[in-house]
């Protein structure tokens, strides 16, 4: 199976494989460092806003309670949880 490479792939392989890059001196160093600006990237937040029914922030909060946590938690939890497939919708 042939994979079909975009041109900014191919041009990154083109770069690597070819004599125009060099390696640092500093290579774990550099790792370490573009590694924490990934983590950093991931785990970043923003805040939202959002209209909601108060009877569904009465719910929401009824049952964050019963669990433990602020329900503002619990709400990104389950949003976080939708994203990643681990919740599906009934259609």
């Amino acid at each position: 199976m042939t994979t079909k490479l975009s041109a900014e792939e191919t041009a990154i392989i083109n770069y690597v494989e070819g004599s125009q890059s060099t390696s640092v001196d500093n290579v774990e160093s550099e790792k370490n460092r573009y590694m924490q600006i990934a983590r950093a990237q991931i785990s970043k937040k923003k805040a939202i806003s959002i209209r909601l029914l108060e009877s569904d922030i009465e719910r929401l909060k009824a049952k964050s309670f019963s669990q433990g946590l602020p329900y503002q938690t619990l709400i990104s939890s389950l949003i976080h949880q939708y994203a990643n497939g681990k919740i599906k919708l009934d259609s």
